[in-house]
């Protein structure tokens, strides 16, 4: 059968690009400079926030810190940018950071509109109310004329406008742009209530003066899956970024943690050795060195690991796995095959 000039250009093409990735735009502005530039939320212990001496720690900290290792072999090629609700997608959008890890709910309209590639979710959420415990209340349905602190430009704001409407109960929202301050103004008694995400209000009352004093209610009223967020446009970046991810929960299914790794790149699994670059070719599809996920797993820890060193059951959070188990414990974490 003869074949066009066309046909045998576009079979030459696709055997010439076959099994390598293209550096675009954002991955190689990242590569000229030498680091990521992440933006991140200052004020929420566990997830973004330095400690006393100015180092940057948290779950959304660490999820930037694997994909500087994935990129640069060292998880310490990060520099971040603390940034406001109202702040952190236009951040991304100007170019001002390379990749969003701030607690931020993939949405229909921030995909589309906002030009936007949310990744794999880095913590499964849901929004809540926290009380202090001198007012008595054990229930969302009992906050009836409440005043309520709350972020602008969120979700957080819509969906306890849609609570308080759906429940027939009148509010009066108190709006703070910034989370610190935000945390301020509620301790400080200006609002009866304060709504964020679970995870934000476990790390919000883990810095109250007194913790013991507020109450988190049992209701949690929305679904917010949490995950990182790209510029449209650097397909191979956005890659990258999702199987950052996807590795420090890959990891931990495969039992691999930053404790063992160097021993199980003995292993004679087929998936381990795949995964961690002793069988090549998944760094090569991704356009990184074959250790990239070592490197992830080496440097940062499997997903278990990152969630127990900073929101976990035996930190100042005390945070249940729940959702954010393993697929294999009842929860959502789930990866797709490293093949």
């Amino acid at each position: 059968m003869k074949m066009s000039r066309l046909t045998v250009l576009v079979m030459i093409l696709s055997l010439l690009t076959a099994g390598f990735a293209f550096a675009g735009k954002d991955l190689d502005a990242v590569k000229k400079k030498g680091f990521i530039q992440a933006g991140v939320n200052g004020g929420v212990f566990g997830f973004g926030m330095p400690d006393e001496k100015g180092v940057w720690k948290g779950l959304d900290v660490d999820t930037a810190k694997a994909v500087a290792a994935a990129i640069f072999g060292d998880a310490s090629k990060v520099k971040y940018t603390p940034l406001t609700a109202q702040q952190r997608f236009t951040a991304l959008q100007s170019g001002e950071i390379d990749v969003l890890t701030r607690n931020a709910t993939r949405t229909l309209s921030r995909e589309t509109q906002l030009g936007l590639n949310f990744v794999t979710v880095n913590y499964y959420d849901g929004q809540g109310f926290m009380v202090p415990k001198k007012l008595g209340v054990k229930s969302a349905k009992e906050l009836g004329g409440a005043t309520v602190c709350v972020l602008p430009g969120t979700t957080t704001e819509q969906n306890a406008a849609d609570y308080f409407r759906s429940n027939s109960m009148d509010w009066k929202p108190v709006v703070i742009e910034s989370t610190s301050e935000l945390a301020k103004t509620f301790f400080a008694g200006r609002c009866d209530v304060l709504t964020s995400d679970a995870s934000q209000l476990a790390g919000t009352r883990a810095v109250a003066p007194n913790p013991k004093d507020y109450a988190i209610l049992p209701e949690i009223i929305s679904k917010e899956p949490l995950a990182p967020a790209v510029r449209h446009g650097d397909d191979q970046f956005r890659d990258i970024v999702d199987f950052a991810v996807l590795a420090m929960i890959n990891a931990e299914e495969l039992g691999i943690t930053s404790q063992n790794v160097d021993e199980m790149m003995k292993s004679n699994d087929p998936m381990v050795q795949r995964f961690l670059g002793v069988i090549e070719g998944n760094g090569a599809a991704l356009g990184l060195d074959e250790k990239w996920a070592y490197n992830i797993v080496k440097q940062v820890g499997n997903y278990g690991e990152v969630f127990e060193r900073n929101v976990g059951v035996n930190t100042t959070l005390g945070i249940e796995r729940g959702l954010n188990a393993l697929w294999t414990n009842g929860g959502l974490m789930y990866s797709p095959p490293f093949k």
